[in-house]
């Protein structure tokens, strides 16, 4: 595109700092809006698959995101009490130089922020959105700013920008805490580990590498909880919750030591939400303003990340008018196929049922771990499926030769 546009990103996530980037590079005029009056993460750690890595490539980040995380060969969770296991993915079936990358929330944002610091766009920290209507956007307690070209809406899944968007709130949030990593305990450095009882109780453990150079080594532990049980959870004593920690998964109890009171847990909801159309007059959505939903695949970051490049892409090859539906067509066919995932694979992993669990345990376990099975959780857990990138002009980014096996 030859225009020199006027663009206005909302929210300061993963999604909306690399759209940011990406544009400006492209020679936009990008103004980067953001409630918190210093920019900041939300969320704990998470696994960079190979798509994510790639957008991050093309960014120039790899080198340093790599430095800060932990790679990550497989997945793998046992039910309770009798311990089967009922889930095992590697991603060497899939591709010998595919894993994953798990970070901390804050390494990423970090390094995304710095670069976007020194790049020629405007930020606008402690700028609440309210609406947007017409190329201008109003905020709580600020005059309205605008006209823009384009409104990019990187607010997350309880945007102010599409909440008359459907979505249904899940039932099952998660407590999420970053810990010292226990570097003679008896998890992994190389997986992440869960464990389950029925589909109600689910716990992991990821090794996230570490924030910043000479910073200590973390994992990320988390724990499934209902949202109606989360005040009853807050009330209780600790020391009861963590009992029922111990009862389900006793090499934990390393961990908890590290949680001092509720407060080290941060609790997190979440929705549901397909969008047939993510965009509008003058207004795209990226990230979980479009596709929300649970975390249980994981791809969260790696789905806003290549819906930034993808928009990127769309602004850089389109007239002004066909900017939203070229980046629709680019995104759609993906983020359906792992929305149809996600409605499929969370009720067995997180939800009320009695045999779904049964079914997960008995017969998709054993599955699991023969072919053709284990290449297409494989390709599910790496984000590869349904081939997001090839007309982005992206490949997964592949580590060649692999990494050595990094103990935090």
């Amino acid at each position: 595109m030859a225009d020199r546009l006027a663009i206005a990103v909302c929210g300061a996530g993963i999604g909306g700092l690399a759209s940011a980037l990406l544009l400006s590079r492209q020679g936009h005029h990008v103004t980067l809006f953001e409630r918190f009056e210093e920019p900041r993460p939300v969320g704990s750690g998470f696994i960079l698959q190979p798509t994510g890595m790639a957008v991050l490539e093309a960014l120039g980040l790899v080198e340093a995101i790599t430095a800060r995380g932990a790679w990550i060969d497989r997945l793998y969770g046992r039910s309770q009490p009798k311990g089967a296991v009922v889930l095992d993915v590697s991603y060497a079936a899939l591709d010998p130089a595919y894993r994953g990358l798990a970070v901390q929330r804050v390494a990423l944002f970090d390094l995304l922020y710095t670069a976007l610091r020194h790049a020629p766009v405007t930020i606008r920290p402690g700028m609440a959105v309210k609406s947007a209507m017409r190329g201008t956007l109003s905020f709580e307690e600020y005059a309205d700013a605008g006209p823009f070209d384009l409104i990019v809406d990187a607010l997350g899944s309880r945007s102010t920008l599409s909440a008359h968007l459907p979505s249904r709130d899940l039932a099952y949030g998660a407590l999420w805490a970053t810990l010292d990593w226990p570097e003679d305990g008896p998890f992994s450095s190389r997986t992440l580990e869960q464990r389950y009882f029925r589909a109600s109780t689910m716990a992991g453990v990821l090794p996230v590498g570490i924030a910043a150079e000479n910073a200590p080594a973390k994992a990320t532990f988390f724990w499934s909880l209902r949202h109606d049980a989360y005040a009853a959870w807050r009330a209780a004593p600790l020391e009861d919750w963590k009992a029922q920690v111990r009862a389900l998964w006793p090499e934990t109890a390393i961990l908890l030591d590290g949680i001092k009171d509720h407060d080290t847990l941060a609790y997190a909801s979440y929705c549901h939400r397909t969008v047939t159309r993510p965009y509008g007059d003058g207004i795209v959505h990226i990230g979980d303003s479009y596709h929300a939903t649970s975390p249980q695949l994981g791809q969260g970051a790696n789905m806003a990340l290549l819906d930034a490049y993808a928009l990127a892409r769309a602004v850089a090859s389109e007239g002004r008018a066909e900017i939203g539906p070229t980046y629709a067509q680019l995104r759609q066919g993906h983020v359906r196929l792992f929305q149809t995932f996600s409605r499929l694979f969370t009720p067995v992993y997180q939800s009320d049922s009695t045999w779904l669990p049964v079914l997960r345990d008995r017969i998709t376990g054993p599955v699991s771990v023969l072919w053709p099975t284990t290449p297409l959780l494989g390709a599910l857990v790496a984000g590869t499926i349904g081939g997001p990138m090839g007309r982005m002009g992206l490949t997964p980014y592949r580590t060649t030769p692999a990494p050595a096996l990094r103990t935090p």
